[in-house]
């Protein structure tokens, strides 16, 4: 994580435009920051504001809020098990400060534990020494193994979590009509849907999105979970209580995007951001059929000792959507009943395998989307609980033209009324409501029809017919209906 990366990600300078400063760095010399404002990129003023957000990184080892213990143990591991010789190698693999290293060495070397070798090339400061586990350092190191298999960077405290998560919350953002038009943009959204949808996003509080299967209410959440533009921080692991726990996940973390690198020269105030978090953009965790109750709890590695965080956990300040609600192997009340306490308080608590619970601030917005009606997944009690319910209905028949010109045109084909009228008697005809999805559906079973006969692009009566053959099936009794889709 540099300077660079963060200005990029907050939208407030381009990738060109650090560019440029480090050519007036390398230049002129000092710190990029002065020379983004020298080129009139950003004031001194937005530069500080931009780096007061980011973690600041410990001076000392008392200052990570760590037991010194743990981090002694982390450095060992890495002497032991990865063949670390030097405070840099063991600073860059716990992301902590190489003076804060040189102090954990230090005392390695009274106890003992370590004892130097030659010296690397570059001199002879500490940094730079060789050095090398003793018997007792690597019986010492054995046993934290057995203690617990983990490393990598150093944890961030319980506390520091928390505050984080307080201090980035998604509340924090104001999503405006516009941004959210935008983010709809290429997708018919009826106006009232929009205004209803964007005092839901700006609550930060649970949203329902339910409706007939096939009318985007997917679609409407994911595009929620991407609207935020905010750069939040998400520590690589947290120690609970002397135990460690998993948080970034890149599979569901979205780092900001690289910036350039500064060659041969400091990056601003680059030793002053705390390395242990990573900057990302708010996450967004999407589970379905597959969730359980028990994947809302930590799940403890016995092997290794060490705990991964929940998914509910890994999407704080961003969004979390159960996509089919009411499709879950668990039932939905058990669901509904694990989720009380968080939305109810803001807090929810893990617990740990020895017995003890930690409170962890809950801050995102969970989302139930589900073609199932509530009354049917949930009491009226938890109904109100979920303060903003958005019911997805049938498009309205112009709104339904609308979408389909658009698809047939992005794809080449041209929609007649002919053909449009065709299609709509087509749906009538098997008693089945309109729904966003048959577009799409109808565009791309003509679109593969076509590529299989050797033909241009082209909606004709025939494989239209075949699409809405595909799109209908007939039950038992010889009639037909609509095959349902999310």
């Amino acid at each position: 994580m540099n300077v660079g990366e963060i200005l990029i990600a907050k939208g407030l300078v381009s990738a060109d435009g650090v560019k440029r400063a480090l050519e007036h760095q390398k230049q002129n010399g000092g710190r990029i920051g002065e020379s983004i404002v020298a080129l009139g990129l950003l004031t001194k003023d937005q530069v500080e504001k931009a780096l007061e957000d980011a973690p600041q990184a410990p001076l000392t080892a008392a200052g990570t809020g760590i037991d010194p213990a743990l981090l002694l143990e982390l450095a060992m591991k890495g002497m032991y098990a990865e063949n670390l010789e030097t405070a840099s190698q063991i600073a860059e693999a716990l992301k902590l400060s190489s003076n804060i290293v040189n102090q954990l060495l230090q005392e390695a070397k009274e106890r003992k534990f370590v004892e130097p070798l030659a010296s690397a090339a570059g001199g002879g400061s500490m940094a730079e020494l060789r050095m090398s586990l003793t018997r007792a350092g690597r019986e010492w190191a054995a046993d934290a193994m057995k203690r617990g298999q983990y490393f990598g960077p150093a944890p961030v405290s319980l506390k520091d979590y928390q505050d984080r998560i307080q201090r980035q919350r998604v509340t924090n953002e104001h999503v405006t009509r516009q941004r959210l038009e935008e983010g709809f943009a290429g997708l018919v959204m009826s106006e009232r849907f929009v205004s209803r949808l964007g005092p839901a996003v700006n609550s930060g509080n649970a949203i329902l999105i339910y409706g007939p299967a096939g009318n985007g209410k997917t679609t409407v959440a994911e595009i929620v979970g991407k609207i935020f533009q905010n750069v939040i921080y998400v520590p690589y692991c947290v120690d609970l209580d002397g135990e460690i726990m998993k948080v970034y996940d890149p599979t569901i973390h979205s780092k900001v995007a690289d910036a350039p690198e500064p060659q041969g020269v400091a990056n601003l105030r680059r030793s002053r951001i705390d390395m242990r978090w990573v900057a990302c953009h708010r996450p967004m965790v999407i589970t379905g059929g597959e969730l359980t109750i028990e994947m809302l709890d930590l799940k403890y590695n016995s092997v290794a000792k060490f705990y991964e965080a929940p998914l509910h956990i890994k999407a704080l300040n961003g969004t979390f959507l159960i996509d089919d609600f009411g499709r879950q192997r668990a039932k939905p009340e058990d669901i509904l009943n694990r989720w009380i306490v968080p939305l109810n308080s803001r807090v929810d608590y893990l617990n740990l395998h020895t017995g003890k619970s930690v409170m962890i601030p809950f801050d995102e917005i969970v989302i139930f989307s589900t073609n199932m009606h509530p009354d049917d997944l949930m009491d009226p009690a938890f109904q109100r609980r979920i303060a903003y319910k958005l019911e997805t209905v049938e498009p309205p028949e112009e709104l339904f033209r609308k979408v389909f010109d658009g698809m047939a045109r992005k794809l080449g084909l041209e929609l007649t009324d002919g053909i449009y009228r065709q299609v709509l008697d087509g749906v009538r005809g098997n008693e089945a409501p309109l729904a966003y999805f048959q577009p799409k559906f109808i565009v791309d079973q003509v679109l593969a029809s076509c590529k299989f006969e050797g033909k241009r692009p082209q909606f004709t009566a025939e494989n239209v017919d075949d699409a809405l053959a595909n799109l209908f099936v007939k039950k038992a009794d010889g009639k037909m209906f609509g095959v349902k889709r999310s």
